[in-house]
């Protein structure tokens, strides 16, 4: 009777029977007696079964039992045994369907039907299966499934809008603030929140949310993370600290007289925020402190050594954090200084003057000037005078000889305490009568004598005239 539908001819030339060797088939080659069947190439490619007298056995399914389906990690140990009927069989185990890979921490009878995990990690859960191989044949078991209880891990408490400043956790008042914890643990793990020395949880999930967090909700938040499987607890804590609303500062200065020089000055940048940064400008721009401009430990203050008459601003401090900042209104210093040199210009020319030549009968205007914070008051005065004239300007009408002399400007300044002056030598030019003054005076005052005798003599005679 010839066979079914033989493999590739290739196949049958690299493989046959010997004559010794050659089986009678029966008249149906799938009829199995006693748990046997007869030996025949594999229509599907599956391989021969063991051979017995020229009778081949098919591999029974092996089974796997197992000490423990769970187990806690690092806690305790598991065996597998793997039962097969069959004989002279050799045993592979898989994991998650892959060959086991073999570790420090696994044991493996002679006979691989024992296999024994020492101390189960968490990695060790999965799907187990044994395989029985025997000539050209293998069966492989239905899985078995190992649960292995851990955690919880250690964890940290994360705010979603904080910013961490050492071991604190800045939020802005008014901001909606997310408290998390992540940890792997199985099975999940329960979740106890407590706020301060409060012995009563206030939530028991992962997460929480604050909505308009005010100074009420500063302080240490305890997050207690247990697993009811493996009896381990873990605990953190997070302080959280409530950063207000910035508001505008204010710079302090000292009412006292500013004299350049003379003085130094100390502005302090008044703010109820303790806990805000402090930064300082002047005329815009960042201050760099240096010898001159010298700021506190904390920003707070701001001291000026030596005043200079350019020190005077404008200064601004702003407060900040974070999430806000507010600067102050500008304020500029009133820095008192000269008067500086002196100088006397002649009308509204601009170049200072020592001497100055005027027609007589002319006009003369003499102008004194002096840089001062704030404006000098002057004084003129004429050499060998008494008389003392008040203000910057000095007008001469009309010169006459007696306005000749030297003239003196001094400027003072009655906040800086300070005085400077200058001079100028005035000179009138123009025709001079050879006669001295007292001589004219004299003949004036003769011709003044001889008119009235003139006219009494005139008066005599008329009358003794009339009377004839």
């Amino acid at each position: 009777m010839p066979l079914p539908s033989s493999p590739p001819a290739s196949f049958l030339t690299m493989w046959s029977l010997p004559a010794a060797a050659q089986l009678t088939l029966d008249a149906n080659p799938f009829t199995a007696t006693q748990g046997e069947k007869d030996a025949i190439p594999s229509m599907s490619g599956t391989p021969w079964a063991t051979q017995t007298h020229g009778r081949f056995i098919v591999l029974a399914k092996p089974t796997i039992s197992i000490s423990q389906n769970t187990a806690t990690e690092q806690m305790e140990q598991v065996t597998f045994y793997c039962y097969t009927k069959d004989a002279n069989v050799t045993i592979q185990w898989f994991f998650k369907d892959v060959p086991l890979v073999f570790h420090e921490r696994m044991q493996l009878s002679t006979d691989g039907k024992n296999l024994t995990i020492l101390t189960v990690q968490r990695e060790d859960s999965g799907i187990y299966k044994c395989e029985a191989q025997g000539f050209l044949q293998v069966h492989r078991s239905d899985p078995t499934f190992l649960t292995v209880n851990y955690g919880p891990d250690p964890f940290e408490i994360k705010l979603e809008s904080g910013v961490s400043s050492g071991e604190v956790v800045e939020v802005i008042e008014g901001s909606t603030v997310t408290l998390s914890v992540d940890t792997r643990s199985h099975p999940p793990p329960d979740y106890s929140w407590f706020l301060l020395n409060n012995s009563l949880p206030f939530s028991s999930m992962r997460t929480f949310t604050i909505r308009a967090v005010s100074k009420e909700h500063e302080g240490m938040y305890r997050c207690l993370v247990s697993n009811i499987a493996t009896h381990l607890l873990r605990l953190s804590a997070l302080e959280v600290r409530v950063l207000e609303m910035l508001t505008e500062p204010h710079i302090v200065s000292p009412t006292l007289n500013l004299v350049e020089n003379a003085s130094s000055v100390t502005l302090i940048c008044q703010t109820s925020h303790k806990e805000a940064g402090v930064l300082w400008f002047l005329r815009g721009q960042a201050l760099l402190p240096n010898k001159h401009l010298v700021l506190s430990a904390n920003n707070r203050s701001l001291v000026i050594h030596g005043l200079r008459r350019d020190d005077t601003g404008p200064y601004e401090c702003e407060v900040w954090n974070w999430g806000s900042r507010a600067r102050s209104k500008a304020l500029r210093l009133t820095i008192s200084y000269g008067p500086d040199q002196v100088d006397i210009t002649r009308g509204a020319a601009s170049g200072a003057v020592s001497t100055v030549k005027a027609e007589l009968n002319s006009s003369l205007t003499l102008h004194c000037q002096a840089e001062s914070q704030p404006g000098a008051e002057f004084q003129w005065t004429l050499e060998h005078s008494t008389t003392v004239y008040m203000g910057q300007q000095l007008i001469i009408g009309t010169l006459t000889w007696e306005h000749q002399g030297v003239y003196n400007c001094m400027a003072s300044n009655p906040l800086t305490q300070l005085a400077r002056s200058a001079s100028v030598l005035v000179t009138v030019v123009g025709p001079r009568s050879s006669l001295s003054a007292r001589v004219i005076v004299g003949i004036a005052l003769g011709i003044l004598i001889f008119i009235a005798l003139t006219a009494g003599l005139g008066y005599f005679l008329y009358n003794r005239n009339a009377k004839r």
